[in-house]
């Protein structure tokens, strides 16, 4: 009778264990929980070339890596779909955010993560980001198809970006005034 006792309650205390395990995991398994975007500030910095994000305009991005604690942050969309769609690019991501400019304003924008995946983006349109043509990103498509009527620019999903879209060399290459 005791020997029954005691294995129901060890069954009971593994069963126990094994959900507080599970439950301190957040959907990928990491014990980190959903991602959250971080919010940039006067001296957050570009992980590609150092520049303060928030001395330009236009949508700004971050990508969290499995491997690392914080984001690397990017001073433009152009910047970010240039590292993500690279095919040498193996890195695990966790997450990637880019600011919705449907909510944020585009010379200053602050605040306003969204999903990447989820987001809307307007490729070609007039406005300019940190680094010349930029890829405006939207967290809704009726906000991206409104900028698109008035800026110009096509509407594409997140998986409609390809690497040809996110050229880094701001127009330079097609500049005939240089």
């Amino acid at each position: 009778m005791i020997h029954r006792t005691s294995r129901r309650i060890s069954g009971v205390l593994i069963g126990l264990i094994a959900a507080m395990l599970l439950s301190a995991c957040g959907p990928s398994g990491t014990g980190q929980g959903a991602p959250v975007a971080a919010e940039i500030d006067r001296s957050t910095a570009c992980s590609l070339d150092g520049m303060l994000l928030s001395d330009y305009p236009g949508p700004k991005a971050q990508i969290l890596y499995a491997d690392k604690p914080d984001p690397e942050f990017f001073c433009d969309t152009m910047e970010l779909f240039a590292i993500y769609l690279k095919p040498e690019q193996v890195r695990a991501v966790r997450a990637v955010f880019v600011q919705d400019m449907g909510k944020a304003d585009w010379d200053a924008p602050k605040d306003g993560w969204v999903d990447a995946k989820t987001a809307w983006y307007v490729v070609g349109s007039s406005r300019q980001g940190s680094m010349g043509p930029t890829i405006g990103s939207f967290g809704q498509e009726a906000d991206a198809r409104k900028f698109a009527e008035k800026y110009g620019g096509k509407v594409f999903p997140f998986s409609g970006i390809t690497p040809d879209m996110a050229v880094l060399d701001g127009g330079a290459l097609h500049d005939s005034k240089m």
